[in-house]
């Protein structure tokens, strides 16, 4: 079998296996000619892998779901036969913000519900004053950094509608967001939270892990009519992707794989910068301090790369919640079926006998259970779906 793919992505670490995958040749070993498009804007991915401009796309879990249920724009429907990444994101702030959430802030800096409530008293000083609301920069209207952000700040009662102003950005261009004052502070992937504090404007407040345990972040998406036209590509290619993460999870390949990812038409960033992402050691203010969490990114580790449906019931209640469809037995049946195990388990010979999901855990609200929806969004005080 000899294919040949275009496939998009964003210049973000969670993109590795895929960037691996091509330019160690584990594609080409299973008959695949790949060529990997860069591109600025998530719009741009969904835009051109749904109209077929690109075979497959690194892409947001949230955006292959909304498009299944034609949200935002044309449906198209969209499945994910693996999962590029777990957890990757961070929520980076300006010194100004950073200070005045200290000033506030009544225990463990790490906390992030003791961060969010001093975000709501911030808040509350702001509007008293006059001063205009607090501006925080995410990826797309569906997408993880949005959804991350909005249950960060609304598990202390901040309204991330009425009280601050959440603002698109392209990942790349964050970092000048934040410079120039366009924004106070802003959620997205590696490499960009760490660039922000190397250039000494910004203080990396929270890893996402730190909000929910386990977040599906970005997949590898293809048009369910084209997948279904092409099974054995598909399979070629999710075998492909995990020998890329079987490469990038070998200590011994850290320097490598760093370098690879830092060349210009890849992400672009110091291979230092990267290699730091990929130990989940990082700087988090520009005065030196690091932090480091083993679960800061998984790419490959703790059975990352099988997508779990349970992930994308989560995100499909969070589209409910803050007012972007309307809660359906149907829907959520379509958005957990983008999520397809199945797929992953057949081009690795697995049998799926004995994988379970793993429970979503999150730091606050009640425990998640995907077969009561309802129960789950009417326990949230704030959301435009609870209001």
């Amino acid at each position: 079998m000899t294919a040949t793919l275009r496939i998009g992505f964003i210049p973000l670490v969670d993109a590795a296996a895929l960037i691996i995958a091509v330019d160690k040749g584990f594609a080409a070993a299973e008959g695949l000619e790949v060529e990997l498009v860069r591109e600025v804007s998530w719009s741009n991915v969904r835009d051109k892998l749904n109209i077929g401009l690109f075979d497959a796309a690194h892409l947001l879990a949230p955006v292959a779901i909304a498009s299944s249920l034609g949200l935002g724009h044309v449906k198209v429907p969209i499945v994910a036969p693996f999962s590029l990444g777990i957890n990757g994101n961070a929520i980076t702030v300006s010194p100004a913000l950073l200070a005045a959430l200290m000033e506030e802030i009544d225990g463990d800096r790490f906390d992030p519900l003791a961060t969010a409530k001093a975000l709501a008293k911030v808040v509350a000083k702001r509007r008293k004053a006059g001063a205009d609301p607090l501006t925080f920069g995410m990826t797309f209207p569906f997408s993880t950094h949005n959804y991350q952000l909005r249950f960060w700040m609304a598990a202390a009662g901040v309204d991330p509608d009425e009280d601050v102003r959440l603002v698109v950005l392209p990942p790349p261009y964050m970092v000048d967001s934040l410079a120039n004052g366009h924004v106070d502070a802003f959620c997205v992937g590696a490499p960009w939270n760490s660039v922000a504090v190397d250039l000494g404007i910004g203080h990396i407040l929270h890893f996402v892990s730190d909000i929910l345990v386990r977040a599906a972040e970005k997949v590898l998406a293809v048009r369910q009519i084209w997948g279904d036209k092409h099974p054995d590509v598909v399979a070629a290619l999710v075998r492909a992707a995990v020998k890329g993460t079987e490469f990038i999870e070998e200590t011994a390949n850290l320097a490598e794989t760093s370098h690879i990812l830092a060349q210009p038409e890849r992400i672009g960033v110091d291979a230092e910068v990267i290699q730091r992402t990929l130990t989940g050691r990082l700087k988090i203010s520009p005065d030196g301090t690091f932090r480091e969490s083993a679960r800061y990114l998984l790419v490959g580790r703790e059975g990352a790369g099988r997508p779990e449906p349970v992930q994308a019931a989560w995100l499909y209640a969070q589209m409910v919640r803050w007012g972007q469809t309307a809660l359906s037995a149907e829907a959520l049946k379509t958005a957990m079926a983008v999520f397809r195990p199945d797929l992953y388990d057949a081009a690795l010979g697995h049998s799926g006998d004995g994988q379970a999901n793993t429970p979503f855990r999150a730091f606050a609200g009640p425990a998640f259970d995907p077969a009561d929806l309802s129960g789950y969004l009417s326990s949230f005080e704030v959301g435009r779906r609870a209001q």
